[in-house]
């Protein structure tokens, strides 16, 4: 049996860590892409063509840099002009270093953070969070002999961020080793229990119904500054209606906010049926010493 210590938090980016999408913010002003014209172009490949929704925008991306096509190492770059929600990067440190006690520390719980987004891995790599977040996942491309991006190498869609939920669950954050391996509950470092999932909408959905099938806890967000209210909507339908998520909560990771709340009280949970687990674990296997009965 392993040790089971690690109480994983995972996000979507888009419109969960981020209130804008990653393109819009770092790529489209570097490379004057206008991105009204942008969408409706990967619009018109999903519905006129048939394709994916991740390889119709990364395809329209390839097209609209045409001769400007950065290398990966200048997509990181880019990162550092990515904007965040309200309370981050700071959280992720302050939920690792002030919420656990030190009990709960001494027995080796600790908390880490995953990024699995249907972004560009590369800016999410770039940016601030990176240094706080175990491990990044997303689309990334493979490089010509210039060096200069070209066919996507990796896609992933939203059912396939289902994949690395299970990645994280086993250990195999490796992506040459095959998540399909059996391997016994038992032997698998992160329990679902342990898992909380945070997201912002329908394209998170089969990440959702893993979390919610599993045992594990999640969390829809929206932007509560969208007059529209479509960016709420989404959230409570998929709490009321569809039963997809625990909880649903603005997208605000200061302290004190409905989320950062909502997270303590679950890692503080977590936290302590994990210590509870050691505690038993180590009454059952200890052979206490005989009595010396007084008569």
């Amino acid at each position: 049996m392993v040790s089971q210590n690690t109480i994983a938090i995972i996000y979507d980016y888009d419109q969960t860590l981020s209130p804008t999408y990653m393109q819009e913010e770092a790529v489209f002003p570097t490379f004057g892409i206008q991105a009204e014209a942008f969408w409706k172009r990967c619009n018109d490949l999903v519905q006129d063509s048939g394709y994916d929704n991740e390889l119709a925008y990364l395809k329209v991306m390839l097209d609209s840099l045409e001769m400007d096509r950065p290398t990966n190492g200048q997509l990181r770059a880019l990162g550092s002009k990515l904007t965040f929600c309200p309370g981050l990067p700071g959280m992720f440190e302050e939920l690792q270093s002030g919420l656990l006690t030190a009990e709960q520390q001494a027995h080796g719980i600790h908390v880490e953070h995953f990024i699995v987004s249907s972004g560009l891995r590369e800016i999410i790599a770039g940016s601030r969070l990176a240094p706080h977040v175990r491990a990044i996942f997303g689309c990334e491309f493979a490089e010509d002999k210039q060096g200069r991006i070209t066919f996507p190498k990796r896609v992933v869609s939203h059912t396939q961020k289902t994949q690395f939920l299970f990645r994280i669950n086993k250990g195999m954050l490796d992506l040459t080793v095959d998540v399909n391996d059996h391997m016994p509950a038992d032997l698998r470092p992160v329990p679902f229990s342990h898992m909380i999932y945070i997201g912002d909408g329908p394209t998170d959905v089969p990440c959702f119904a893993v979390m919610r099938r599993y045992g594990g806890h999640a969390i829809a967000v929206y932007n509560a500054e969208d007059p529209s209210r479509e960016s709420f909507r989404k959230c409570y339908q998929l709490s009321t209606h569809a039963d997809r998520v625990h909880h649903i909560a603005p997208a605000d990771y200061r302290a004190g906010s409905h989320l950062r709340l909502l997270l303590e009280e679950m890692v503080a949970e977590i936290a302590t049926g994990i210590l509870n687990r050691h505690v038993r674990d180590l009454e059952e296997g200890t052979t206490r010493a005989p009595s010396h009965r007084v008569d």
